[in-house]
């Protein structure tokens, strides 16, 4: 066997430095969109429950939009808890923000479009017949009458409830696109 015997030796440690780049968001702003978008999808996703109960238990067909809307209000949510984590793991990029948000902007846009087109549609819309049928009725007293007529009127403000918070959700979402866009300008 041979052997190799070395006077000296040196080693060489090659190290890779990552550079981390670090946005700068501005956390006041980033938190108001995310407590009002909290606040839009959760009385989203409350009222259109409440809808789908009302709906089974009158034996009626429950619509496709009242699923779809939750599940677009629960896809938000889902977004905001991603949104929190990223940015406790301090990884938040423009790029994540502005290609989720526009997803749930399209998404929610749709939603809202639906809900419009139900809310004031052509024929039969929802807010003719609250109008025809609800808010020009005001009975008094305690009654089985004035109990359906309250629940009615909270049926129908819950519909112009769910297109103001679908309507600042869209424009919030809008929003959001726009300021990653600006953190991304900004920190080039």
């Amino acid at each position: 066997m041979a052997s190799t015997v070395t006077s000296g030796s040196l080693v060489y440690e090659r190290r890779v430095v990552e550079k981390v780049h670090k946005y700068h968001w501005p956390a006041v702003q980033l938190n108001v969109w995310m407590l009002i978008m909290l606040i839009a999808s959760c009385t989203i996703i409350g009222v259109f429950a409440a809808f789908i109960q009302i709906q089974q238990a009158l034996l009626l067909p429950t619509p496709w939009y009242f699923a779809y809307f939750i599940t677009v209000a629960a896809l938000a949510v889902s977004f905001i808890i991603l949104l929190l984590w990223l940015i406790f793991q301090r990884r938040l990029l423009p790029s994540i923000v502005m290609i989720g948000g526009f997803i749930l902007f399209v998404l929610w846009l749709v939603a809202l479009i639906v809900i419009s087109v139900q809310l004031w549609g052509p024929s039969g819309s929802v807010s003719s017949n609250c109008n025809l049928f609800v808010f020009n009725a005001n009975p008094l007293g305690q009654s089985l009458n004035t109990l359906a007529w309250l629940e009615q009127r909270s049926i129908c403000q819950s519909w112009q409830a769910v297109f103001a918070f679908g309507l600042v959700g869209s424009i919030f979402l809008l929003w959001i696109m726009i300021m990653a866009y600006q953190v991304f300008a900004n920190d080039r």
